[in-house]
């Protein structure tokens, strides 16, 4: 499978103002650098209109064969500063929008920003500058808004340090008057071939900090910069932090939204790092709710128990909670317990590395045989020897977390299904006696009565949701022996059927928690009434968002 571009080929700062467009700094260059502009020495107005040879010169033919630009070392050969600048340069109206521009097989992708500082009032005048991303022409769009959104954030903190300290302007009219030393030093020597750009990475620190951008971008995708030690920017690239235990898949922002809009107060959370080390990687400025978060963190707890031990609203847990999972930072679970069920990821990929790590983390134990052990769904409580330490059963429970993290398993939830038969029909019919006009059960009083359905339409539980159907109608048109009191499993299948619950997308935990009711009520249920409900077994949606045949959707 081919792999989709995600790192940028060049990050680029470029200004607008009275005195005309240029190109401030560009990273990574060209170690033994061309002077691109030498090509347009003879072409005074950067405005003008370009000749069919300077076309040529430049590299802009756009039926021209495409541009080879993945090893270029970041010196898109064919585009001049000159050519950048000019591309790049706006209208004021276009700023504060989107820039995106195509040219060949590169894509340019940029936040053009508007300031004015104080100096430049005094003159009334204004200037625009913009941190453009050089990107691959197959990047998919999810990138792309990736990286405008970052674009658009560096923008936002280089004019907070414009208006503080101008921080900009005195950076602007550095990299300029390099640009202007090393076009003079090359003039009067012809074997010169120093590049502006490796001194003004020397002195510059904006550029330093646009280089430490791009490296992170390319390294991890996780972006952690202080513009001018003051601003911290901190950006993730979901994109790439989320495909580390499968190349080549891309996971799409969209669908991890779409995940943690299914979180429900019973879900977990699985911290993918020790909570120490995620502690001290968070920024000093961080949010004192997320510390707390950490520091009450607990795999066997559910949100809404982190939620009150943290003394925290639910809601404020679940935007921590997606925080964590966007970054990469953790994964979401149902809290470990006996009853969970778990099995081999279809995805899994063992290597020798995680063979080693694993061994590593837990000796004299081989993954591939622990592995092994899951190949049909087993649940922790038959892993559970009673007669174990709980060093064991403590070990058992890390080496199941140590596989979620790792992507090595998935848990399988039980989901229902009412389904009647002719079987199931014509046993409910020889155990509970169908009575030959429709009627159903009642209670008035604390007395259950047989209503005539023929006449008038059943009540229904105050806590309904769905308009019940005919064959759920149909299944509780019976009357019991003798006109008995109806059973407790009688009436509890009539109150979820009714709600629901059996149509095959509520699996046991969420009714378990929705409704309050014990496990053991539920398998009693389904024990009971087996003939018209089925079950199987499946992931919870807001679960499987870390395998690629759902994140590549």
């Amino acid at each position: 499978m081919e792999v989709m571009p995600v790192n940028p080929l060049s990050i680029i700062l470029v200004k607008s103002d009275s005195k005309g467009d240029r190109m401030l700094f560009r990273y990574p260059h060209a170690a033994n650098h061309e002077r691109d502009s030498s090509q347009f020495t003879n072409r005074k107005n950067p405005y003008s209109l370009l000749t069919g040879d300077d076309l040529l010169q430049s590299g802009i033919c756009f039926k021209s064969a495409p541009l080879q630009t993945s090893n270029s070392n970041g010196n898109l050969p064919g585009f001049s500063d000159d050519v950048l600048s000019t591309l790049f340069a706006v209208k004021p109206e276009l700023c504060e929008l989107k820039f995106e521009l195509k040219v060949n097989n590169v894509r340019f992708i940029g936040h053009p920003t508007l300031l004015q500082s104080r100096k430049l009032r005094e003159i009334n005048s204004s200037m625009l500058f913009s941190v453009v991303f050089a990107l691959n022409c197959q990047t998919s769009h999810c990138i792309v808004r990736c990286y405008y959104d970052l674009s658009k954030r560096l923008g936002i903190a280089l004019r907070h340090e414009e208006k503080r300290c101008g921080f900009l302007t005195e950076e602007i009219k550095m990299m300029a008057s390099t640009h202007d030393e090393v076009a003079a030093r090359s003039e009067e020597e012809s074997d010169c071939e120093e590049s502006p750009y490796e001194v003004i990475l020397q002195k510059s620190l904006l550029a330093r900090d646009l280089k430490s951008v791009f490296d992170s971008l390319c390294a991890s995708g996780m972006v952690n910069v202080t513009i001018n030690n003051w601003i911290q920017v901190s950006f993730c690239f979901p994109q790439k932090v989320h495909h580390s235990h499968k190349k080549g898949f891309i996971m799409n922002p969209r669908i991890i939204k779409r995940c943690l809009n299914s979180l429900r107060p019973y879900h977990g959370l699985l911290l993918l790092t020790e909570p120490l080390e995620l502690l001290q990687s968070l920024p000093a400025d961080s949010a004192p709710s997320l510390r707390r978060l950490i520091q009450m963190y607990n795999p066997l707890k559910s949100l809404q128990s982190l939620a009150a031990d943290s003394n925290l609203t639910l809601a404020h847990i679940f935007e921590l909670t997606g925080h964590l999972v966007y970054w990469a930072k953790a994964t979401i679970i149902y809290p470990l317990c006996e009853s969970n069920v778990y099995v081999i990821s279809p995805d899994a990929v063992v290597t020798a590395q995680m063979l080693d790590e694993f061994s590593e983390q837990f000796p004299g134990l081989c993954l591939l045989q622990v592995l092994s052990e899951f190949s049909l769904p087993t649940s922790i409580s038959h892993k559970l020897n009673p007669l174990n330490l709980p060093q064991q059963q403590s070990q058992l429970v890390k080496i199941i977390m140590w596989l979620l993290k790792n992507h090595f398993l998935i848990q399988l939830h039980t989901y229902i299904q009412y389904m009647p038969t002719d079987y199931g029909q014509s046993s409910l019919e020889s155990n509970y006696q169908v009575t030959e006009n429709p009627t159903t059960l009642e209670e008035s009083d604390g007395i259950w009565n047989l209503i005539d359905t023929s006449r008038r339409m059943p009540m229904s539980f105050k806590s309904e949701v769905t308009v019940p159907s005919h064959e759920q109608e149909n299944f509780f048109k019976y009357q019991v022996d003798n006109f008995t009191v109806p059973t407790d499993d009688m009436i509890l299948m009539d109150k979820l059927c009714r709600l629901g619950y059996f149509d095959g997308s509520h699996h046991l935990e969420e009714i378990m928690y929705l409704e309050n009711i014990r496990r053991s009520q539920l398998l009693q249920i389904l024990d009971k009434f087996r003939d018209v409900l089925i079950t199987c077994e499946s992931e919870d949606p807001a679960i499987a968002l870390f395998h690629s045949r759902v994140g590549s959707e």
